[in-house]
């Protein structure tokens, strides 16, 4: 498939960077545009408003814009969106990226500005997750134009259904993109560059036990639910080592507080930077359960009646482990060095579209916004961090144009 880059004609750059355009980030138009994308509601599979908006100023800005058919996989109202910026340098092309999607709540937003800060009102979540990232990459094509200034081919990606496990860049024909280095904008402090990220396994068990009458009967039932507490009170969960974290999340069942119940649905996930102890901890989760199952047996008549489980277990995303060495790393580094910021390669214990571009051979990094505190209604975005990687990307950019 032709990638968006392939029509783009590069024109040969010569020059040299000159002093002050690292610095020509234009703050306040970039806190309107952040405004403006918060206002927006963009909650999971219901990013089209956003996505017009947006594809919008990339055209205006020039690009070369589409939104592809990952939706109709995702069943969103919206693709992602991608576009492309002919070079005005040399070098290779680079992928900025970010996510439209927010959590809940987030309908309604009314964000509040403070001498440092944006925050939520307390009754939302801000969404600086991550519309702090597509701010950021709007105004770096801004000023890119405006100033004339070299650069490689840009390509981005702006994705849907990040927080609901990466399903857009999941979903992305990545033939499309030819880029094979980049940054993806969407984690926190605005000092780290995230290259190394958890592989996770996403899981779901369902338990099935016995029905009878909870006040008659309670002896010839088998309760899903006890089984499914038994189970849980045996896991080992929360914090497990260094690189490895488990959780359940989820827990849905019963019927009615008279009946045992028969049926539960329990979900969870584990995540790890060491995929053998992340299989380990995700057969340690099955078998808790099994066990647990199989000390569950009632006679009714001749015959012996068992509680079982069903158990699912898949890989919701590979793990991030960018070489530190990688291009991108190193024009970040030396455009932090230029502007006398500190910068560090970090790894996190979150997921994101990052993850999804590197397990296709891609090094993508995921560079921090200033979002501090998100998926709850105290979410806010550091300005100083958010001004900073703008500088931070626009400087790395013309130093990808260079080479």
């Amino acid at each position: 498939m032709k990638s968006l880059a392939s029509s783009a004609r590069t024109r040969a750059w010569s020059g040299k960077i000159q002093r002050g355009e690292e610095t020509v980030i234009e703050n306040e138009r970039m806190i309107e545009t952040f405004l403006d994308l918060v206002r927006i509601d963009s909650p999971s599979f219901e990013e089209r408003e956003i996505a017009e908006w947006l594809m919008g100023k990339l055209k205006g800005l020039g690009g070369e814009v589409m939104m592809d058919d990952a939706g109709e996989r995702a069943r969103s109202n919206s693709g992602n969106v991608l576009a492309c910026f002919p070079g005005t340098g040399r070098g290779r092309p680079i992928l900025l990226s970010a996510h439209m999607d927010t959590v809940m709540p987030g309908q309604g937003i009314k964000p509040i500005r403070e001498k440092d800060r944006i925050r939520s009102d307390g009754s939302t979540i801000l969404g600086a997750d991550d519309k702090s990232g597509l701010a950021i990459i709007l105004e770096v094509l801004r000023v890119l134009k405006e100033r004339k200034l070299p650069h490689p081919t840009i390509e981005v990606a702006f994705t849907i259904c990040e927080e609901t496990g990466l399903i857009g860049a999941k979903q992305m024909d990545l033939e499309r993109l030819s880029a094979q280095d980049g940054l993806v904008l969407d984690s926190g402090p605005a000092n780290s560059l995230f290259t190394r990220g958890p592989a996770a396994d996403r899981l779901e068990f369902i338990v099935h036990g016995l029905a009878a009458h909870a006040g008659v009967c309670p002896e010839m039932g088998i309760s899903a639910i006890r089984i499914a507490a038994e189970a849980i009170s045996k896991m080992k969960l929360g914090r497990i080592d260094p690189e490895t974290t488990a959780n359940i999340g989820i827990l849905q069942g019963g019927t009615a507080v008279n009946i045992v119940p028969d049926r539960v649905i329990v979900k969870g996930e584990a995540r790890s930077h060491d995929e053998v102890k992340l299989e380990a901890q995700s057969a340690h989760m099955a078998q808790c359960f099994h066990e647990a199952a199989a000390a569950n047996v009632i006679r009714s008549g001749d015959e012996l009646i068992q509680a079982r489980i069903e158990a699912n277990v898949s890989r919701d995303y590979n793990r991030m482990n960018l070489d530190e060495a990688a291009p991108i790393v190193k024009w970040v580094m030396a455009a932090s060095n230029a502007l006398g910021v500190k910068i560090e390669c970090e790894k996190t214990g979150g997921g994101c579209d990052a993850n999804v571009f590197n397990s296709h051979g891609r090094s993508i990094a995921n560079l921090g916004t200033g979002m501090r505190e998100i998926h709850t209604t105290h979410e806010y975005l550091l300005l100083n961090e958010f001004f900073q990687t703008a500088r931070v990307v626009l400087h790395a950019l013309q130093l990808a144009a260079k080479e």
